[in-house]
């Protein structure tokens, strides 16, 4: 069988799961999305393990899905951009910003002392602190989409305080890696929150100027699909900016990318599209992809006590962290405790943070083991969670 036939199979095979999965999870009053999810970890390698069967021999497959389910996020999350205003957004500023920054220091705060708890090094115990610093939105915004909650004040909340929290993640995880590297400076830190600055000046400058004369004359051209085509060339450029100039993670180019254009008046013209490419094929193909990669008979049965305690810290402190901090903003208790609950999911993020510390030896694989336990179940607690929260008052605002 060729490699395309087989990725057409996994394909299938994928698509059919998580539909199946997702229908199944709404029948028992849950989010599709932990459906999705929890076929993914079935299919991956730790039970069926789909990259292997005997039929599957392409050893390109794995990536290659893995880097739809990345296009996937791209486009979830410029669909939650897509559905607000940046009007609603500015209005709290000060919950996202106090929720996004407790959010990270209590969970940078008790990592570090759950680390040196344990017996790491200093260097090694404030990495694991700044792995549970992360955060994962992607899988809240799908969620409170389904709930029709994202342009509630909790849903504007998180998203802002999940772009607070990149930030500072990033700031302070390279402040870490240049003092370990012996090469701090203060300019190295200026140079880093320039490039952010510069990002976030210029894709909104853009967005506000530009983008909508570009829209209008896309709308004017004899060609199918043209505003569309445009929307997604924005959608990958914002994203690519955000990671090559800004430094930030490429969903928080998406979603400003999806902020600008719902200020275009072609956004009904390309809106439809967009939600049936991204929940027709690639969306799906993410939240099976989040299972697939991981794999728990590489969890250490020696780590089990560390697994057990980051996952109580990193599921607490990033709920009350986020909780505390929306509260202080203004918000009332039910809603800051939906918001904590919302910004809980490390999902892809922390892995990638935690890939890095490996890569550097900053931790060990029993370390590695405990932190892909800490995301797989702060990634699977978050939406009945959201749900539990929002379902007494069946709340959409």
């Amino acid at each position: 069988m060729s490699p395309f036939l087989q990725l057409a199979l996994e394909l299938a095979i994928i698509l059919l799961a998580a539909k199946a999965a997702g229908y199944l999870a709404t029948r028992l009053d849950q989010p599709s999305v932990l459906g999705e999810i929890f076929v993914g970890i079935l299919l991956g390698p730790s039970l069926l393990d789909i990259g292997h069967l005997p039929f599957i021999q392409s050893e390109t497959l794995a990536e290659t899905i893995k880097e739809l389910g990345e296009l996937g996020v791209l486009l979830l999350m410029f669909l939650a951009g897509l559905e607000l205003h940046l009007s609603e957004l500015t209005r709290n500023t000060r919950v996202s910003v106090l929720a996004g920054t407790f959010g990270v220091l209590f969970p940078v705060g008790f990592g570090w002392g759950l680390g040196v708890l344990f017996g790491l090094s200093s260097e090694s115990a404030l990495f694991l602190g700044l792995t549970l610093g992360a955060t994962s939105v992607s899988i809240s915004a799908q969620t409170l989409m389904e709930l029709k909650a994202l342009r509630s004040r909790v849903g504007l909340g998180l998203l802002g305080a999940a772009v607070f929290d990149d930030i500072l993640v990033i700031l302070l995880l390279s402040t870490f890696l240049a003092v370990i590297d012996g090469s701090s400076n203060i300019l190295g830190l200026v140079i880093i929150l320039g490039r952010m600055v510069a990002f976030l000046g210029l894709s909104v400058a853009f967005g506000l100027w530009v983008l909508p004369w570009l829209a209008k004359l896309a709308a004017r051209l004899p060609i199918s699909q043209s505003v569309l085509s445009l929307a997604l060339i924005i959608m990958l450029v914002y994203g690519v900016a955000a990671e090559v100039l800004g430094g930030m993670a490429a969903i928080t180019g998406a979603f400003l990318a999806g902020l600008m254009f719902a200020r275009s008046h072609e956004k009904e013209r390309m809106e439809a599209g967009v939600h049936a490419i991204s929940y027709g094929l690639f969306v799906p193909i993410f939240f099976v992809s989040i299972g697939l990669s991981v794999n728990l008979q590489t969890v250490e049965l020696t780590a089990l006590w560390l697994t057990v305690a980051i996952i109580l810290i990193a599921v607490l402190t990033k709920f009350l962290g986020a909780g505390l901090g929306a509260r202080l903003g203004g918000m009332e208790w039910r809603e800051a405790w939906q918001l904590g609950a919302g910004m809980i999911s490390r999902g892809e993020v922390g892995l990638i943070v935690a890939s890095v510390g490996i890569a550097q030896g900053l931790i060990t694989q029993n370390e590695f083991s405990a932190i892909i336990g800490m995301v797989i179940v702060s990634t699977l607690v978050t939406p009945p969670l959201l749900r539990a929260l929002f379902k007494n008052k069946g709340e959409k605002a």
